[in-house]
């Protein structure tokens, strides 16, 4: 899978597969090809199950999803469930999953990271769920699986009160395992990853089905996504984010 992608850069191993997000222009933020493309290297780690490792391009992890598409999204995108599906894929895959998070994981790309079984950190990095300024929520698992990482006290905070968590704050609130060095984030990773490759990856799998439940969602986020997506208050907050945004 190497080289196939656009805004990707994947690099395999016997026992792992490493995905860069790649799309530096825009802080690499979501859009529908890097979905469709995130659903490729799912795929392939499912057909032959492999550690995962994400991490982001150019000192940013994920900026969020791409807000010119989510402008353009209806109810229908809304119950497809674009991106709360492909997270809850990755979250499902058969082994462990790892987000080095370096800068910026912000809406979407703080619920990617939230889908991934463990995060790692440099001392730049911010998660935050800014998506109810945007007229909308966050339904790409934010809403249910940030209270099972951090709480439901702290989750609201960020959900509701709009705070963010620096890595001091992740940390101690235990959404990141360690927060190291920018230059040391990918070796430590490797290494995270190292230990679980010692592991049987049979007892890796069933210990992960066993520590994960499943409830309503994604289908709750989507419908509640479907009514917000047609909103007039989300057309006018994202084209005056988009505004503010298109150089003069």
């Amino acid at each position: 899978m190497t080289g196939a992608f656009e805004t990707l850069a994947v690099t395999e191993r016997d026992d792992r597969t490493v995905v860069e997000l790649h799309r530096p222009e825009a802080r690499n933020a979501i859009n529908a090809t890097m979905v469709e493309e995130l659903h490729a290297v799912c795929a392939d780690l499912e057909r032959r199950p492999r550690l995962l490792l994400l991490t982001g391009r150019g000192g940013v992890f994920a900026a969020g999803a791409d807000i010119g598409e989510l402008l353009e999204r209806g109810r229908d995108e809304a119950l497809a469930g674009i991106n709360s599906r492909l997270f809850d894929r990755i979250a499902r895959l058969p082994l462990p999953t790892c987000a080095a998070v370096d800068g910026y994981a912000l809406g979407g790309g703080a619920e990617l990271a939230y889908a991934c079984d463990i995060r790692l950190a440099t001392p730049s990095a911010v998660f935050g769920n800014p998506e109810p300024g945007l007229g909308i929520l966050a339904a790409a698992g934010a809403c249910w699986r940030l209270g099972d990482l951090v709480g439901r006290s702290v989750a609201k905070q960020v959900l509701l009160g709009g705070r963010t968590l620096d890595a001091a704050a992740a940390e101690r609130f235990g959404l990141i395992a360690e927060i190291v060095p920018p230059a040391d984030l990918l070796d430590h990773a490797h290494r995270l990853l190292d230990r679980m490759a010692r592991s049987a990856p049979s007892a890796l799998r069933l210990t992960k089905l066993v520590l994960d439940a499943d409830g309503p969602h994604p289908l709750a986020d989507d419908l509640a996504q479907a009514i917000l997506f047609e909103s007039e208050e989300k057309q006018t907050r994202m084209r005056a984010f988009l505004t503010r945004k298109t150089p003069s």
